[in-house]
């Protein structure tokens, strides 16, 4: 089963410099990374950019489509030219079967805000403290996770001592 998480950075640039980092990760075999996207939020920008770790093309249309539907419920900011239309509350309704509601947006919406940007990951197979290792020096913030309570509390235990 995949993992979803979201990490937070205080700037825009972070989200998209970890990225990075964790598909050398996937280089050396310490995660599987599904898919991932990131949203980055200039200074003084009404609407942060989107953006998508793989292709649009094939596999990456199907998280694309994920993609847009969560941006869109989260920052009224479709990925991909997803249209959000009047089927959006209908729609969230199911993604609570993955552990995206009503709670999970509102932290959100809070946590990423205008200076920030934020990294969405769908992985499986995380060597956690390897990775952890490659988040030190960041200023990355765990803010939300489909993972049990006590998988919740070891990896934040984890990443606080990277």
């Amino acid at each position: 089963m995949a993992t979803l998480t979201v990490w937070r950075f205080d700037d825009p640039g972070g989200a998209e410099r970890t990225a990075e980092m964790l598909r050398e990760a996937q280089a050396q075999e310490l995660i599987t990374v599904e898919d991932a996207a990131w949203v980055s939020w200039e200074q003084g920008k009404k609407k942060p950019k989107t953006h998508q770790a793989r292709s649009t093309t094939t596999a990456g249309a199907l998280f694309g489509s994920f993609w847009g539907l969560l941006f869109g419920l989260l920052f009224f900011v479709p990925l991909l030219g997803l249209a959000v239309g009047a089927g959006m509350g209908a729609l969230s309704g199911s993604l609570a079967d993955v552990g995206i509601d009503d709670g999970f947006i509102r932290e959100v919406r809070e946590k990423v805000v205008p200076g920030t940007s934020a990294l969405f990951v769908l992985s499986h197979g995380a060597v956690v403290d390897r990775i952890a290792e490659k988040f030190t020096g960041t200023d990355a913030e765990l803010i939300q996770t489909n993972l049990s309570e006590d998988e919740e509390a070891k990896l934040r235990e984890v990443f606080a001592h990277a």
